[in-house]
This record gives structure tokens, C-alpha cells and sequence, in this order.
């Protein structure tokens, strides 16, 4: 996997078609591990806390991916919280501190849209933190992330990645929406202005903070059906990977092979 925004091949595609009979069989496994995990079926025993994280580009589909991935999830097996600009009571705590309420426990999974790397990211490129601020919380979220890997937390870490003229015809296409038009703000209008500093920030968190026990994976999502296909599949891995180091054997896949 890719861990430089300019090594990241944007041009692959997946027809609507494809994605919704890969995206079935994915779902239904994912929920599988999941009812593992929890307990709800099997020996009984919980499997590990499960935190997937997202970042990336304004109008890149976290938010449509996001859908994809709990949808056949009962709500009471999964929590979605989306983090934006700090409240005053938060900024009166280190940056890490809001985070900590909504972290899974043993058997749960939490998604975050958006997450802590905010602090070395836009607070970064707009000036929010000062340098030796941002400079310091790479080893602040690796040390985080490390402890909580150590506990057995299974952490999947996915930034997804569009082109530049990509972002703009999603841009104009909400504007055209009146039904999606609420999305788009004048901050993300001057952010794409900026895109030059955000690719240098970007490519310095990838390389700083992708670690063996919390490594990153670059999602190319120019194309929404491919990428919500590869999010469903990095996640299926990596808890995959985590059940087995807790000493809990996956259940087998079913309709996963789609080779010719």
C-alpha cells in the first residue's frame, strides 16, 4: 500500500454492478465478525475493541463509505461520531482528551470521522497549533495508538484520496444540488486553495505515524464504488488480524472470491 499521496493510483474504477455484489458478500462477513467479536454468537468470548479512523480529502466519500461499512451492523454493536472544530470546553484540555469517551471496549467498534490527526493537519496548515505543538503530537499519537494496540485494540487507519480535479467536480456538483449544497462551505472552498500545504502535511503524517501496529492505508477514491469496496476489505483484514492475535479463529468467508 501506498504511503505518498503522488504513489497512489487514482485511475482504477469499479462499475456500480460490481460494487454492490462485492459490497454484499463484504458486508455480510464484516457482520459476521462482528456478532464474533461481540459475543453474540460462538464460544461467548469477547474479541478485541475495534477503532477504524478516517481522514481525507473534503468531498472524497468518507461519509458514503462510513454508510457502507456499518450498514448491516446493528446500531448497538457499532458507534459513528464525527469530530470537527474543538469546542471551547476541549480546548481547555490536551488535544487527545475528546477522543477518549468514544473509544471501543472489549467486543465493541467505533468509527471516527475524522480523528485526532485534525492536530497535524488542518490545525497545522491553518495555523491553529503552533509548531512545536503539531511537531510534538506525532509522538503523542504514536505512543496513544501503541498503548492502546498493546491492550489488543484492532486500529484501522484509512486516509482516502482524490485528484484535484476531481475535488473540484465534486465541489460543483453540490453547489448544483440544493439537496447537497449545505455540504459545502466557504472553508472548503479556501482549504483547496491551500492543497499544496495539505499534500506536505498529509504525506509527513503518513510517514511519521504508519506503524506496525497502526499502520496507514491510502485509499484511491476517484472512483466512490472502488473505494467503498476497499475500505469494507482493509477493515475485514485488519480485524481478521486482531481476532487472531487474541487467540480467536475468524469465521470463514463466503462469496468473497471475486477472481476470474
Amino acid at each position: 500500500m501506498a504511503l505518498s499521496l503522488a504513489d497512489v493510483d487514482l485511475s482504477s474504477k469499479l462499475t456500480k454492478a460490481e460494487s454492490e455484489v462485492r459490497l454484499a458478500a463484504l458486508q455480510r462477513h464484516l457482520l459476521h465478525l462482528r456478532l464474533v467479536c461481540a459475543g453474540l454468537i460462538g464460544d461467548g468470548e469477547l474479541g478485541p475493541p475495534v477503532l477504524v479512523l478516517f481522514e481525507g480529502w473534503d468531498a472524497a466519500g468518507k461519509g458514503g463509505a462510513i454508510r457502507r461499512l456499518v450498514a448491516h451492523i446493528d446500531p448497538r454493536h457499532v458507534s459513528v461520531t464525527g469530530f470537527g472544530t474543538p469546542t471551547s470546553r476541549e480546548l481547555r484540555h490536551h488535544f487527545l482528551w475528546r477522543f477518549f469517551p468514544h473509544l471501543p471496549g472489549r467486543g465493541g467498534m467505533s468509527v471516527f470521522d475524522r480523528t485526532w490527526y485534525g492536530r497535524v493537519l488542518v490545525e497545522r496548515v491553518e495555523g491553529f497549533a503552533e509548531p512545536a505543538a503539531w511537531q510534538r503530537a506525532y509522538g503523542e499519537i504514536n505512543d496513544l495508538e501503541r498503548a492502546l494496540s498493546d491492550e489488543g485494540m484492532v486500529i484501522v487507519k484509512l486516509f482516502l484520496h482524490i485528484s484535484d480535479d476531481e475535488q473540484l467536480r465534486r465541489f460543483e456538483d453540490r453547489r448544483a444540488d440544493p439537496l447537497k449544497s449545505w455540504k459545502l462551505t466557504d472553508e472548503d472552498w479556501r482549504n483547496r486553495s491551500q492543497r499544496a500545504a495539505y499534500e506536505e502535511a498529509i504525506d509527513d503524517m503518513l510517514a511519521q505515524t504508519s506503524t506496525p501496529s497502526a499502520p496507514w492505508s491510502v485509499i484511491a477514491a476517484n472512483s466512490k464504488h472502488l473505494a467503498r469496496v476497499t475500505v469494507l476489505e482493509h477493515v475485514i483484514e485488519r480485524v481478521e488480524e486482531g481476532m487472531r492475535a487474541a487467540g480467536i479463529e475468524p469465521p470463514a468467508s463466503q462469496g468473497l472470491d471475486f477472481g476470474p
